[in-house]
């Protein structure tokens, strides 16, 4: 049963529709994730579905009774007060019985306790992570039919964003949520709905799955858009033939020939895709940063404690920890803008320091997007060559009016692609950069995770990105609330399993003796003809598995190959409908029966 409906929806602000007679239904249970570049309608649908805005065009249908909450971009200007209190105002309603009230207090208590906040602190006071964390704890707090998240991971720590999707995964309630955190949409997102040019794709299916299909589709588009070029020109070449054509010309093709060109017209390109590269004009020394012993401390707070490392040209260092442990403070420590009060940081030579502020400190507001990249200049040198300011702006999407706007007008991933711009443009062997993924869709994040990995020279990135970190870094530094940095090979997924394993080793030492003394009596015991016969079972299931599995593959690569085809777009919505469903269903056994193959070869 849907809990919200769109039909025929549009709305805009001038200039093409933001959205253009879209449909959609989002049923209750359900975990939509909505994708789209930066600007092209995300956070205008979110507010649309919430009711702070209303429709040119078209119908919202609402289930009655439906309670919504929602967690924007930014956090509120002037909200202010004892956490507690702000968490206890997301509750509904003004006049509560005794009862209702005392049961309101209990799910304050409770939400402040999973998201581990301290009721009594001052919301103004916070950072910008956990002022987010009480926002989303606000909105919780009302056990809401619909949940609506815009970039919740930003500005979150690790821990949590970990937390957030176990949650929101146990919750149970309807989600729709826009993130540009692609393992955040591997984990929740059961459909994936896509804003693009004005219009509202559905796919039914999960993210990876969504990224295959997206591919397929973009092909075929781009086939079927030169095909029409191609047919548009053929007829343009014949209209102008002259009069010898203008004598065996039929009315039909030149009416046919009037669609054609207003189709052409109508026609939304995709848009361009950011291009970036990095300015190295000479290589730094081996060694880039030798610390030792390194201390510093807040008062009696210590943030950094007794750390040591070496970094040489070329490493890839990510930097993570709990919000408010550290990890900036610990950027300029290496970077000796902050000299520390204990030990020494030695820079080695050659050095072109390129920083990415997190807080965009960098931009001046009271300059146009222009003036913040060429400081008066009309033209740029990137790697030796001279190039025309606004063109190198254009490589990160920005237009030629748009070049002129000041900065207050732009958005936040707006922002982020411009203090890049702005930073790509300096010379620089040592990049540092402070959680430059903030805010940027999940195609420009690429593009810069691509540039980042061809990058020669030498990379600090704090991030809470797992999959940038991932992709981008050689090792890691884990910083804890005591000031501990701990230095681990790879990226977020080796820290973590190495982090699993010391814990497992614990629990097992813990549990030896124990487990011993069980594993003798299991030893010893012979099956039941009861047990004997699930073995037998087990053994014939296992024999059977892997036809049965080379049997699914084979129709999957059927259906893959079917909708490879550039005309299967062009077929009835039902056989399209039924194909792309039967393939999620072909993608569903194979994973059952690839678990239930190591399963049954692991006991």
């Amino acid at each position: 049963m849907a809990v919200i409906s769109l039909q025929e929806v549009s709305l805009g602000f001038g200039g093409p529709l933001l959205l253009e007679n879209i449909n959609l239904q989002i049923e209750r249970g359900e975990s939509v994730g909505l994708l789209g570049r930066n600007g092209a309608g995300k956070s205008t649908l979110l507010k649309l579905l919430y009711g702070d805005l209303s429709p040119d065009g078209g119908n919202v249908s609402r289930q009655q009774n439906l309670k919504t909450a929602y967690l924007s971009q930014e956090v509120p200007q002037g909200l202010s007060g004892a956490v507690g209190q702000i968490i206890a105002d997301g509750l509904d309603g003004a006049n509560h019985d005794a009862e209702q009230h005392w049961q309101g207090q209990i799910q304050v208590e409770q939400i402040i306790s999973r998201m581990q906040l301290d009721p009594s602190a001052r919301f103004e006071v916070l950072s910008a992570g956990m002022k987010r964390r009480v926002l989303l704890a606000r909105g919780l707090v009302r056990a809401p039919d619909l949940l609506l998240l815009d970039e919740p991971t930003n500005h979150l720590d690790i821990d949590a964003i970990d937390w957030l999707e176990d949650f929101l995964k146990r919750w149970g309630g309807t989600l729709f949520f826009v993130t540009h955190d692609r393992v955040f949409l591997q984990r929740l997102a059961t459909r994936i709905v896509e804003l693009d040019r004005g219009r509202l794709f559905d796919w039914n299916c999960n993210y990876v799955t969504f990224l295959q299909r997206k591919e397929a589709l973009l092909s075929a588009e781009q086939e079927q858009s030169v095909n029409f070029d191609k047919k548009l020109a053929q007829e343009e070449q014949w209209i102008r033939k002259g009069t010898e054509a203008r004598r065996t010309r039929n009315e039909g093709r030149v009416r046919a020939l009037k669609r054609l060109r207003e189709a052409r017209r109508e026609r939304r390109e995709q848009a361009g895709k950011v291009r970036m590269q990095i300015q190295t004009e000479k290589r730094s020394g081996r060694l880039v940063i030798d610390a030792e012993n390194v201390s510093y401390s807040f008062g009696k707070e210590p943030i950094v404690q007794e750390f040591s490392t070496t970094i040489q040209r070329g490493d890839k260092v990510g930097i993570i920890g709990p919000n408010g442990s550290g990890k900036t403070t610990l950027l300029r420590l290496l970077m000796g803008e902050l000299p520390p009060q204990r030990g020494s940081v030695h820079l080695g030579t050659n050095l072109e320091v390129a920083y990415f502020d997190q807080l965009r400190a960098q931009l001046d507001e009271n300059k146009s997007v222009l003036d913040n990249v060429g400081q008066g200049r009309d033209t740029i040198t990137i790697n030796g060559k001279q190039r025309n300011l606004v063109g190198y702006l254009e490589d990160f999407l920005f237009t030629r009016d748009r070049v002129k706007a000041p900065i207050s007008a732009l958005s936040g991933g707006e922002r982020n692609r411009l203090l890049l711009a702005r930073l790509l443009a300096q010379p620089a062997n040592l990049l540092v950069l402070d959680e430059p993924t903030n805010d940027l869709d999940i195609e420009t994040l690429e593009v810069l995770e691509e540039l980042l990995m061809d990058y020669s020279g030498t990379l600090l990135l704090v991030s809470h990105d797992r999959a940038f970190l991932n992709n981008l870094v050689t090792n890691t530094l884990a910083l804890d609330e005591s000031g501990r940095v701990k230095e681990y090979i790879g990226g977020y997924d080796d820290w973590r399993q190495e982090q699993a394993e010391l814990a497992k080793a614990a629990e097992e030492k813990a549990s030896k003796s124990s487990g011993q003394t069980r594993a003798e009596v299991s030893a010893n015991r012979k099956p039941s003809y009861k047990e004997q016969r699930a073995i037998e079972a087990q053994k014939r299931e296992l024999a059977e598995l892997p036809g049965r599995i080379e049997a699914l593959e084979a129709e999957q690569h059927l259906l893959a190959a079917v909708m490879a085809d550039a005309s299967f777009y062009q077929r009835e919505a039902p056989e399209i409908s039924q194909t792309i469903n039967r393939l999620k269903e072909l993608e569903d056994e194979l994973a059952r029966a690839y678990q239930r193959w190591e399963e049954l070869e692991n006991s």
